[in-house]
């Protein structure tokens, strides 16, 4: 699992020539990363005196941040799965017209998880986001660049996954499937444009 190697190990295998980790997996770990500098300064706002009238918004921004950050830590290995899945499914036999068929059903199936998947990280990398903005204009200001760099490393997350989700529709057949998805991904990804101009504008640095 991705999820269990050093940083220095992970780093390495995504250097490699290998195709996993990739960019779907980076998008998942930015948005995580971008989680727990969110619960992080949280952390440093509960409790603290001066901050008495936001405790509880905060705590909630905490709890919050750390169950998007356990979400997102596990989608950096079910990224890399679903295009695991993806290369399986290349490899089944197509000798008979059965076997073509059972084939091109699997690639396509696999291709649906691998633009899901994706498309699920962009959607919690902007929930991310909109946490950084309650930490930011609200949270321990000794933290606003911890509170900032957690915003932008969901952008990034956000940005990167649609269009991961976009490389994997442009091998879907499927019409419905993918005018949907593709309306999703423009939707995330004008929203994340849209709040990193209205969160950073916060900022007082």
């Amino acid at each position: 699992m991705l999820t269990e190697v050093s940083i220095k190990e992970y780093l390495s295998k995504t250097a490699s020539g290998d195709p996993l980790p990739g960019g779907g997996s980076a998008a998942a770990l930015n948005a995580a990363l971008g989680a727990a500098l969110t619960e992080m300064v949280a952390h440093l706002t509960v409790g603290r005196k001066g901050f008495e009238a936001v405790d509880a918004q905060m705590r909630a921004v905490r709890q919050r941040a750390a169950a998007l950050r356990a979400k997102l830590t596990l989608d950096v290995d079910r990224d890399a799965d679903a295009y695991t899945r993806v290369l399986a499914a290349f490899k089944l036999p197509k000798e008979t017209e059965a076997e073509k068929a059972d084939r091109a059903s699997a690639v396509q199936d696999a291709f649906k998880q691998a633009a899901l998947v994706p498309l699920g990280v962009a959607r919690d990398a902007l929930a991310v986001m909109e946490l950084g903005r309650a930490v930011i204009a609200k949270g321990n200001p000794n933290a606003a660049s911890d509170g900032a760099a957690g915003v932008l490393a969901a952008r990034m997350a956000a940005r990167t996954a649609v269009y991961n989700v976009r490389i994997n529709l442009n091998s879907i057949r499927d019409a419905a499937f993918t005018a949907e998805l593709r309306r999703e991904a423009a939707r995330l990804e004008t929203e994340a444009e849209a709040k990193e101009k209205e969160i950073l504008a916060l900022l007082s640095l």
